[in-house]
């Protein structure tokens, strides 16, 4: 197996607050690893650790056999959750997935860098959105957009922060076929926090439970037991009872 990320013992504090405690895992190569836990349980700190943004106060991190700030910005994308664009800027599409490129707007921008902003744009279904204005994109259109940014590096690795939040339904839909779609394409790893158990189930091929602690960590079906999910939420829930055909809620 091809380990690209490597977790040991992981924890992180601000001041007194443990954001992450004694975490370790392995993700190997073209993995889709799913991150469940309750707001506040570290999920997006850990991604801010792989991303080389957040320094351990304890333990060894390692991304694609690096220190992760030592990674090569291109080998790793990350799709925040916030999206803090001002959409009214009068810019097309085109030119927001063009700075996954270049990481400043293009005032007279390279047609070479173009192309391959286009190219992006097309590999997740919007390339006919190329021209147009940001004001006009919806949510899901927009999410789009900022994943064809991510990926116009071509990376090895994809770091996503619920990215269906503020998205219609069939949107939902749509965003995660076009994932599905890249990952095999691209043969990219892909670790998302997510708050979807029915996209943690059915198509990640891990799920990692986190509350500060890391709770359970492996395939679905073993990491999504009622013993697990009580343990991480406290709760098990009328949704995963569904999603596991028990039809109770407890």
């Amino acid at each position: 197996m091809n380990t690209v990320i490597e977790v040991d013992d992981l924890s992180v504090r601000f001041n007194d607050y443990r954001a992450v405690c004694d975490v370790s895992f392995q993700v190997e190569a073209r993995d889709f690893v799913t991150i469940l836990g309750p707001n506040g349980a570290g999920k997006s700190t850990l991604l801010k650790v792989l991303l080389g943004l957040i320094q351990p106060t304890k333990g060894r991190v390692s991304v694609l056999g690096r220190e992760p700030e030592d990674v090569p910005p291109e080998m790793v994308a990350y799709v925040p959750q916030v999206k803090t664009l001002d959409r009214t800027f009068p810019a097309r599409t085109i030119e927001l997935v063009y700075t996954g490129l270049r990481s400043k707007w293009p005032i007279r921008g390279k047609r070479e860098l173009y192309r391959k902003a286009h190219e992006a744009l097309e590999r997740v279904g919007a390339g006919h959105l190329a021209d147009r204005p940001l004001s006009r994109l919806s949510g899901g259109e927009l999410q789009r957009v900022y994943l064809a940014r991510g990926l116009v590096r071509r990376p090895k690795i994809i770091l996503l922060d619920e990215p269906a939040t503020g998205i219609d339904a069939s949107g939902v839909v749509g965003l995660y076929d076009v994932l599905y779609s890249c990952q095999r394409q691209l043969e990219l790893t892909i670790l998302m926090v997510t708050h979807d158990w029915e996209v943690a189930s059915h198509h990640a091929t891990k799920v990692l439970l986190l509350n500060t602690h890391l709770i359970a960590y492996g395939k679905p079906d073993v990491a999504l037991t009622d013993a697990c999910l009580r343990k991480t939420f406290g709760h098990v829930g009328h949704a995963h009872s569904m999603l596991l055909g028990g039809g109770r809620n407890d």
